[in-house]
């Protein structure tokens, strides 16, 4: 009643990958991470007021977001943003880009009141080079 056949085993295509793809990647991952670790230097040194006061604006903000829900939460969130966002951006570019003009402009004209009520205030002093023993 069976009937049993032998086949022969499948073909299974030989993968290859390309070595310079690989280097390419390579190549920009560390131009990036250089780049970084660049920035990451300038902001714990002090040399740059704007960014040392956007990464703490930035770590405030990721605090409040860590207090309020569980990282499986964020993460979720995050997914789900990654994924609908540019399906709505898309849908509605142009009154996105508006906003965001409208929005750059008044950001920049807050930073500059800021600037000149608070950071114009702030003595700046040559940095300290540390003796080394």
């Amino acid at each position: 009643y069976f009937r049993l056949s032998i086949r022969s085993p499948p073909q299974i295509p030989e993968v290859i990958l390309p070595e310079d793809i690989f280097l390419g990647v390579a190549s920009a991952l560390r131009i990036e991470l250089n780049r970084a670790f660049a920035i990451l230097r300038d902001i714990s040194s002090g040399k740059d007021l704007k960014k040392f006061l956007m990464a703490i604006a930035g770590l405030w903000v990721l605090s409040i977001l860590g207090n309020c829900c569980n990282f499986l939460t964020l993460l979720f969130v995050c997914f789900v943003l990654l994924h609908s966002v540019p399906v709505l951006y898309e849908t509605y570019e142009d009154q996105v880009d508006a906003f965001a003009e409208k929005a750059e402009a008044e950001i920049k004209k807050q930073y500059a009141v800021f600037n000149v009520k608070v950071l114009s205030k702030i003595p700046k002093g040559p940095l300290k080079t540390m003796k080394l023993a």
